[in-house]
């Protein structure tokens, strides 16, 4: 209990701490303020293509719109082959700003948004990084606690006997009950420097958490969509094997009646054996596929459910001709390399304090009697108050090189955050480029598709009614089923394309992130 004179000058004393403490409104070390690396705009790169080219790819899609031309219903070359419908009018992307996974809108396939959420659910890495934010977090918060009185509590029972000169020994017990309060003051910004250098910790490992998820669904996506391209290639193979079966019985039959030859016959043969070959392949493909998408879903290996084919998935999107230099600026990656330099240079002014006084006010309140019952009297107060003054005079150079060191790491950092931006804009170009080149790539390998479609089912015709050859089917056969499957690999490239360039710039390219 403090006594009512004592009062007075234990406020003054504390006040008188507290208004030097306040006056110290700088702290040592280089400001933390960083200077966006990105430039203004990143150009795409659309000039790759020559202006000829680029009227070329344009008028592919509305030529083979307005193709009247089409296959025989008949035809068993396109039996199972549906048309591949033509990438419609671009149309600008919307994103829900308040939904965590809301790139979805670039791929639409609910199956695909299901398998999304389960993977963010059970991924061991993403549980990882937010395991790491709350230790990261709990860091910070003790990196802020010297900012405060430290007050601690204590208690003693002792039996003493002490000899004075020239009198009797003296026994007598001493039972305390004491606070204590210490108290730095930051002066020189030490505590802040400190405390600054946890908080761009913690927000470094957010932005790893950010990175975590946004790398998740991107690889889930990208996984899913060529496991889609392996179902597709699977049935264009199996489509293709039950068309040349049906030409082969064909030719057995003109063979038994003696039109053609027993070349022929092994011929068709040997084309039909291609497809099933090919079918076992992609076969065992897709279950690897399925493998490695079962463990970024956090589950064993089993079986993945499906959603629409490739085809119905595809949606145009308006791809900008330029990237805002704040695009990249916000990609977790270049989040994180620069709150690692922030940190770095707050930590240069932690080492540059430790090599100046530090200034220390504290004291001691309580009560000491011989007995528990009389133990908080007034007779048995007791305090101490204190003010200290610590200057570091020779260390053998530790501080000086522990200073050297925060500045080497500064430099070192900002070199790191500087290499980030560039690979940043480098991925972002590459991404921005394969979705514009892709979408022109798509639209030749769709028309090049349609026209082998056509050229097969005429080819059938002619050698059923014996106005060709048999080489002529064959050859006609092999062009589509290989336009076919590069056809579904286009497609596939396409969309992870898009996937690419929305995780590129860090979430979408309308301002827009996946937060």
């Amino acid at each position: 209990m403090i006594s009512i004179n004592q009062v007075p000058r234990i406020v003054s004393a504390f006040a008188g701490a507290t208004a030097v403490w306040l006056l110290a409104a700088c702290a040592v070390g280089p400001s933390t303020a960083v200077t966006a690396a990105t430039p203004s705009v990143a150009q795409t790169s659309d000039q790759a293509v020559t202006p000829a080219a680029r009227t070329f790819f344009d008028s592919l899609a509305s030529a083979r719109a307005a193709d009247s031309i089409s296959p025989a219903p008949q035809s068993v070359v396109s039996q199972g082959q549906p048309q591949q419908p033509p990438i419609g009018a671009p149309t600008t992307l919307r994103l829900d700003p308040a939904h965590n996974l809301t790139w979805l809108e670039i791929v639409r396939d609910s199956t695909l948004a299901s398998l999304i959420r389960t993977a963010v659910n059970n991924n061991r890495d993403l549980r990882v990084a937010q395991a790491r934010i709350r230790e990261y977090r709990a860091l910070h918060g003790a990196a802020v606690g010297p900012f405060f009185p430290q007050i601690t509590a204590n208690g003693a029972a002792s039996r003493n006997k002490i000899a004075l000169a020239g009198g009797s020994p003296i026994k007598y017990d001493a039972i305390s009950a004491t606070a204590n309060v210490a108290w730095e003051l930051d002066f020189w910004g030490r505590i802040r420097r400190g405390a600054q250098a946890a908080n761009f910790d913690l927000l470094s490992h957010e932005e790893d958490a950010r990175a975590t998820e946004l790398t998740l669904v991107s690889d889930v996506a990208t996984e899913y969509l060529q496991l889609r391209e392996l179902d597709e290639s699977m049935r264009i193979a199996e489509a293709t094997r039950a068309a040349g079966q049906a030409v082969l019985e064909l030719a057995r039959r003109r063979f038994a009646q003696g039109q053609i030859s027993e070349l022929d016959v092994r011929q068709f043969e040997a084309q039909v054996a291609d497809p099933a070959a090919r079918l076992a392949q992609f076969a065992l493909q897709r279950r690897q596929q399925e493998n490695a998408l079962s463990l970024l879903l956090g589950q064993p290996p089993g079986s993945i459910p499906r959603g629409g084919p490739l085809q119905d998935v595809i949606q145009a999107v308006a791809v900008p001709d330029s990237l805002p230099g704040a695009l990249i600026a916000r990609r977790p990656d270049v989040m994180r390399a620069q709150r690692d330099m922030q940190a770095s240079l707050a930590r240069i002014g932690v080492a540059e304090a430790n090599r100046l006084p530090t200034i220390m006010v504290g004291g001691d309140y309580g009560s000491q009697r011989p007995e528990v019952n009389k133990l908080f009297t007034r007779p048995g107060e007791i305090y101490t108050l204190q003010a200290g003054l610590s200057f570091p005079l020779f260390t053998g150079g530790r501080l000086l090189n522990e200073e050297r060191a925060a500045r080497a790491r500064a430099d070192e950092s900002k070199a790191q955050y500087q290499q980030t931006v560039l690979t940043a804009l480098r991925e972002a170009s590459d991404a921005l480029a394969g979705v514009r080149l892709g979408r022109d790539q798509l639209v030749a390998q769709q028309t090049q598709a349609r026209a082998l479609t056509i050229a097969a089912s005429i080819a059938e015709r002619r050698y059923a009614s014996g106005v060709s050859s048999y080489l002529e089917v064959l050859n006609a056969e092999q062009s589509l089923f290989n336009a076919q499957l590069n056809l579904v690999a286009v497609e596939q490239q396409y969309l992870t394309a898009t996937v690419q360039l929305y995780k590129a710039l860090g979430g979408s390219w309308d301002g827009v992130g996946i937060r």
